[in-house]
């Protein structure tokens, strides 16, 4: 008895260790074939068949051979249908021919050295010989291993075989898929942060999968193995992002990669379900997310871009998937078109505002006027070197978001201004509000800080910074910043804040929430312009009892910047900028630049991890009650001509004041609140 019970568990002990995979953690390299997956993981094989309906039209045959518990015959079969099928035409790529050539920039990334968010760094190998996906980057920052989780750096890869046909860029693409996704097993199946599993990076992977599946299907070069591989952990990147998906902007790319593994691979049992979730789903966020001027609820416009992009890939899905969107759906893209193309900047940079980064939409809106048949945007995107000249403008408001847009014109010279009279914003806000940018002829004048980095050691210095008043063309009372305002616009600000006229634009609003300031303290600030003239900015402060006012103008690190008197101007070879007092106040005038200590000051940031110093003028000033300060801003293509202003009268309305320069005479009228009373009469 002792002896058969002996005999009995050597033998389960044989079994046993005979169904573990026999692949140690040193040699998984070595699993390429279809034999060879089975052998090491065929629970992993067995749970991705059993993802798909093999009902499926031209399954038949992995269905069968499944039966039959063949797992090499069945996964076979899987490969050629895909191999020999018209499933995503659009993604399926001819090989390219074989050759030698390369790329710098593609080689570094087959060192393992990922350029995240402008910080390089290499990624260590683990014991295993796999690639460590929780490395932090150089600067322990937990944002550069999320984003290089996203596989954006493949995605080049990719680009680049396709281009140059050169094997090694597809075997690094083989490996590389091969030791993520086997050292990410198993999924988790729940709600993560961590660097693999969270919901952005399920969501980008999906889709940069998505087109490298297909586009390289008949690769001599991706292994049978990475290709399962990836068929069987798709569907765990598609239960991710259907049931941990968050909200807003991260809705947007996460329920579109749903959209996107559903639509691309509709073999797979769940697929009608995902995309009909997608639907109701994104649709329903789009409501939400975006205001009826188009302008998504962020207020920030990088994001507003990221929405816009996940919005017309979901659209292009649908249409593909010959599923229905409510008509809403393509008008809100289209207006969300039409709100990048009207406040961009004369040399085609975007606005730089809350967390953005100031990049380029010359071409992105190039490419909506392409498709919505407007060729006024055309115009605007090119300077008017094609396209239709707009028929309204040059000037336009969005009342939901509260951005006013001021323009000369729309030629490359044109001078433009953004003020920000709006909400907070849903997410990503800066306490930044009644901050004025300014550029002119072609080059950025007053600038908003910038975002700088959201964790590691550039967010621990900057972040606050980046996100506080002082950082921003506003003022400070009694040395305090704003603290948060209403997310979200309950209605859009009416017709008493603004008004474009043909020969000047007014807008005025208030903010009254500083960060620990006692008493009663507002700051109202109107902004009119006249337009190809000057700006007129006047601040009223309302107070309870004496303040301390330090107001902030932010100038780009690329101006040369000094005082005359109490003006502060540029003094560039061309494109400059005067910041002139008119009203009576003494001002105790500081250059700042580079400042770290007792605070940070004097700093810019126009991309993600990028920044220098930059001059901030820091204009301060005591007040012992209602006091209102008036700004003249003029811009000039060389030097600032001889101007001068003076304020002729003012009351608890407003203000009016006389400007003269080089023969032409304005009377202006600027009320606190009253669009109505806005005037401007030129003599």
């Amino acid at each position: 008895m002792i002896l058969n019970i002996t005999r009995t568990l050597a033998l389960l002990t044989i079994l046993f260790f005979a169904y573990l995979p026999c692949t140690s953690q040193s040699n998984w390299k070595e699993v390429t074939t279809v034999e060879e997956l089975c052998s090491s993981y065929p629970e992993t094989v067995k749970t991705m068949l059993e993802q798909f309906n093999l009902d499926y039209p031209g399954l038949e045959k992995v269905k069968e051979t499944y039966a039959t518990g063949n797992l090499v015959e069945a996964s076979n079969a899987l490969l050629a249908y895909y191999k020999n099928g018209d499933t995503a035409m659009e993604l399926r790529k001819d090989t390219p021919e074989k050759s030698d050539n390369t790329k710098a920039t593609a080689d570094t990334t087959l060192t393992d050295v990922f350029i995240i968010q402008n910080i390089k760094g290499k990624v260590p190998l683990l014991n295993d010989g796999h690639r460590d996906w929780y490395y932090k980057g150089p600067n322990n920052d937990k944002e550069w291993a999320w984003l290089s989780n996203r596989h954006s750096q493949l995605s080049g890869i990719f680009s680049t075989y396709l281009e140059t046909g050169n094997p090694k860029y597809a075997e690094y693409i083989d490996l590389f898929l091969r030791d993520f996704i086997i050292k990410s097993m198993p999924y988790p199946a729940i709600k993560s942060g961590t660097s693999v599993w969270r919901g952005l990076e399920v969501a980008a992977r999906a889709k940069v999968w998505s087109r490298i599946f297909y586009g390289m299907i008949n690769s001599e070069y991706i292994s049978p193995a990475t290709q399962l591989l990836m068929l069987a952990s798709l569907p765990d990147h598609a239960h991710y992002n259907r049931n941990f998906h968050s909200s807003n902007n991260w809705l947007t790319m996460e329920i579109s990669a749903l959209a996107t593994v559903a639509a691309d691979f509709p073999e797979y049992k769940k697929s009608n379900e995902w995309l009909d979730y997608a639907i109701a789903t994104m649709s329903e966020s789009m409501k939400g997310q975006v205001y009826a001027d188009g302008v998504q609820t962020e207020l920030t416009s990088h994001y507003h871009n990221v929405s816009l992009i996940n919005f017309e890939l979901f659209k292009d899905i649908c249409d593909r998937a010959n599923k229905e969107l409510p008509d809403y759906f393509n008008n809100t893209i289209e207006a969300m078109y039409s709100y990048v193309s009207h406040v961009v900047r004369p040399s085609g940079f975007r606005i730089l505002n809350n967390d953005g980064d100031k990049g380029s939409d010359r071409d992105f809106i190039l490419k909506g006027a392409k498709k919505f048949n407007h060729p006024e945007w055309e115009y605007i995107a090119t300077n008017g070197a094609s396209g239709i000249k707009p028929s309204d403008g040059p000037s336009y408001f969005y009342p939901w978001a509260g951005h006013f847009i001021s323009r000369s014109g729309y030629d490359a010279n044109a001078q433009w201004s953004f003020f920000d009279m709006g909400p907070w914003g849903s997410g990503h806000q800066h306490n930044d509000k009644l901050h004025i940018s300014i550029s002119a002829y072609g080059r950025d004048l007053l600038v908003d800080s910038g975002r700088f980095a959201y964790t590691g050691e550039v967010a621990e210095k900057f972040r606050p910074y980046a996100k506080g008043t002082a950082g921003h063309n506003s003022i400070l009372i009694d040395q305090k910043g704003q603290n948060a305002g209403p997310k979200l616009a309950e209605e859009p600000i009416g017709a008493n804040y603004f008004k474009i006229a043909d020969d000047f634009d007014y807008a005025t609003n208030s903010f009254d929430e500083f960060i620990d300031v006692e008493g009663k303290a507002k700051h109202t600030r109107a902004v009119l312009y006249v337009r190809g003239e000057f700006w007129v900015v006047v601040d009223r402060i309302d107070t309870d009892r004496p303040r301390k006012i330090d107001a902030f103008w932010h100038w780009h690190p690329e101006s040369v910047v000094q005082k005359d008197g109490s003006t502060v101007k540029t003094t560039n070879e061309f494109g400059n900028l005067a910041v002139i007092p008119v009203s009576k106040q003494k001002f105790e005038i500081k250059f700042i630049k580079g400042q770290e200590t007792p605070e940070i000051q004097g700093w810019y940031s126009p991309e993600y991890n990028l920044f220098e110093p930059n001059t901030t003028a820091n204009y301060s000033t005591q007040i012992n009650s209602d006091s209102t300060v008036v700004w003249l801003l003029v811009p000039s293509e060389k030097e600032t001509p001889n101007i001068k202003a003076k304020i002729v009268s003012e009351n608890k309305d407003g203000v009016s004041l006389s400007v003269k320069s080089e023969g032409k005479t304005w009377q202006i009228t600027v009320p606190y609140n009253n669009s109505k009373d806005a005037n401007l009469i030129k003599k």
